[in-house]
């Protein structure tokens, strides 16, 4: 028999959750949302991606904007989507959730005639199911007679290719049509017809999984333990029963006199935020286990520390914590109830989450406003005259780029509102600057025209939020205490609405710089909490300058993205000499150049003395030399 290559498929579910903002209110009142994928078996393998197993999963999406978050959003967790058909037909499922108490979560399903639905049996391939180590069907998907058969189907493919099969009974009342829309949360409603779909299922497993109430449905008895019995008289599969607050027990074998009697492990007190999706969570930290062959304490250790992270945050699969994460809280523990509060725990969740990233950035800095304005001024051009020029400076970097990953761009709004558009149909990092230019102490743009958080809402979510400080170490104490309160407040609005933070520092313009300089305000910055995804440095004096910088984000936050380093309009040749020496340091990944690159041309065509053709030349010519300069190294 070849050996497996992926840990799982799951099978069934497949949505956009839509996540009401306002908790206690009533969903009747909710008035924003957050999007994230949902839906059990993609939840699940989200969960189990985050943890280091290859996951896949069988569903259908709808051929529209929906469908393909989804998809990208499963790329970007590193699940295999080979399985997932893209329906012409059908829409995307969606659900609507709300958080009004710590027992009362009000939802809707909107799944009439969905994709998901859909799944047929012919969509199940032999050679794939005997990819998987297991599959995971979930019971939901067997109220639908052609979902049903798929799932089935694939079941008798696992058994005939020796691969486990592992059944979460994920039992929703209202989509078995036992209530109406608006029950989306009843969790249990007793119905002979379901324990009798469920029950044909238990045979096959190796693996049933479900809460007490789902345990009701598929033994066919409101007595916990006389419904596990039920179920062990008709399965061998090891039995999971979840039980909220209290962890889990199981049960590999005989079933004993009392629940108390089962495999356990420990579980984690924490406060309720909401509970949909622990399941999900659960099921993923014990999968880790199981399929790796841990000991069952194990599994229900891992399974508990999921669903307490679930149940502690808003929304589902995107709280399923990263291996890292859970290894973190297993070995620290956590002095809050509520894990969302933890600041350390949530770093590491934020760091080990962020979208995927290209080893390398090389970006054209054209977020400047004050020195361009200035150069308008001089040519007696208005300022509406900049926009243009900005897009042009797009084009420059879009024919370097070539399409090529691990290129950006930094612009302004107040500019570049246009080249931004037009950078995002290049696939451009962005990042955009937050600063009033030049000012010292630092003030925010957002402070004279707006609240910081309502503005980064704004943003596209993969907008990287560039904030510049001029801070040296010397500087007198009352300017440090207003730059750094500006900054903490800067790096707590980016964590709040999930926007990467970049943290530019200019030391030279205020004071000496030394081989510690720049470390020294690194290690005050980290000190205060500030850890940004990214550091946007100048040359430093000498390569010990640099492994002092490597050594400050060693020590303070290893899951930095790291440094690019910035030019302040020196010479071609001076910039050349800087790269090579940065380059010897490990925490630099490129460079964010902007004057050096387009600061002639600028003042040509302000001017009129040269057309859209010729800046654009002249700025990719430059753009471009700077990009072979560093990629010999």
């Amino acid at each position: 028999m070849a050996e497996p290559t992926l840990d799982l498929i799951s099978i069934g579910r497949s949505s956009v959750d839509l996540y009401g903002q306002q908790i206690g209110g009533r969903l009747e009142d909710m008035a924003s949302f957050s999007k994230a994928v949902g839906g059990c078996p993609t939840n699940i393998a989200i969960g189990t991606a985050r943890l280091g197993l290859k996951s896949s999963v069988i569903t259908r999406v709808g051929d529209e904007q929906m469908g393909r978050f989804i998809l990208e959003q499963l790329q970007r967790e590193g699940v295999d989507i080979s399985g997932v058909v893209v329906d012409p037909k059908r829409l995307t499922s969606l659900v609507i959730l709300g958080v009004r108490d710590e027992k009362t979560f009000p939802l809707i399903f909107y799944r009439t005639d969905c994709a998901d639905a859909a799944l047929d049996e012919s969509e199940i391939d032999e050679g794939f199911i005997a990819s998987a180590r297991a599959v995971v069907v979930t019971g939901t998907h067997f109220a639908i007679a052609n979902a049903a058969k798929a799932q089935r189907r694939a079941i008798a493919l696992a058994r005939k290719h020796g691969r486990k099969v592992v059944f979460d009974v994920d039992y929703r009342p209202n989509l078995w049509g036992l209530a109406g829309h608006g029950a989306g949360e009843e969790r249990y409603i007793r119905s002979d017809t379901v324990t009798g779909h469920l029950q044909a299922i238990l045979p096959d497993c190796d693996l049933v999984v479900g809460t007490e109430e789902e345990l009701h449905a598929a033994g066919g008895s409101e007595d916990t333990l006389a419904a596990i019995r039920n179920i062990r008289a008709l399965s061998a599969a090891t039995i999971v029963c979840k039980r909220g607050p209290m962890g889990c027990v199981v049960f590999p074998g005989a079933i004993p006199d009392s629940l108390e009697a089962g495999i356990k492990g420990p579980g984690f007190p924490v406060e309720v935020y909401n509970v949909l999706g622990a399941g999900d969570a659960f099921m993923s930290g014990f999968l880790r286990g199981w399929l790796r062959e841990e000991p069952i304490e194990t599994c229900c250790a891992w399974a508990n520390a999921c669903g307490a992270f679930a149940v502690s945050r808003l929304l589902c699969s995107p709280e399923s914590p990263t291996f890292t994460e859970l290894q973190y809280f297993l070995e620290h523990g956590s002095p809050h109830r509520a894990l969302r509060h933890d600041v350390d725990i949530n770093h590491i969740h934020w760091a080990t989450t962020r979208r995927p990233q290209s080893d390398t950035l090389l970006a054209l800095a054209i977020d400047h406003r004050a020195q361009i304005e200035a150069m308008a001024d001089e040519a007696g051009v208005p300022h509406e005259r900049i926009a243009a020029f900005k897009r042009l400076a797009v084009e420059a970097a879009a024919r370097v780029a070539k399409g090529a990953p691990g290129f950006g761009m930094l612009l302004d709004g107040r500019h570049g509102r246009e080249a931004l558009f037009r950078a995002g149909d290049h696939r451009f990092w962005v990042a955009r600057p937050l600063e009033v230019p030049g000012s010292r102490p630092l003030a925010l743009e957002t402070d004279t025209d707006g609240s910081l958080g309502s503005a980064l809402n704004e943003w596209p979510v993969d907008h990287v939020v560039k904030c510049l400080c001029f801070y040296h170490p010397d500087d007198d104490a009352a300017l440090k205490a207003v730059q750094e309160a500006t900054l903490k407040r800067v790096a707590l609005a980016c964590r709040q609405v999930g926007r990467e933070l970049l943290v530019e520092i200019i030391c030279s313009k205020h004071g000496p710089v030394g081989d510690d300089t720049m470390a020294q305000v690194m290690r005050r910055l980290y000190a205060i909490g500030i850890k940004p995804d990214w550091w946007k440095l100048e040359g430093q004096p000498s390569a010990a300058a640099w492994a002092a910088v490597d050594a400050a984000i060693a020590e303070n936050d290893p899951h930095c993205r790291g440094v690019v380093l910035l030019g302040l309009d020196a010479p071609l040749n001076q910039l050349e000499d800087a790269f090579r020496l940065a380059q010897g340091a490990a925490s630099v990944k490129g460079f964010a150049v902007g004057r050096s690159i387009f600061g002639d041309a600028a003042r040509d065509w302000l001017a009129g003395r040269i057309d859209d053709e010729a800046a654009t030349a002249a700025m990719a010519e430059r753009f471009g030399r700077l990009v072979e300069t560093w990629r010999r190294g």
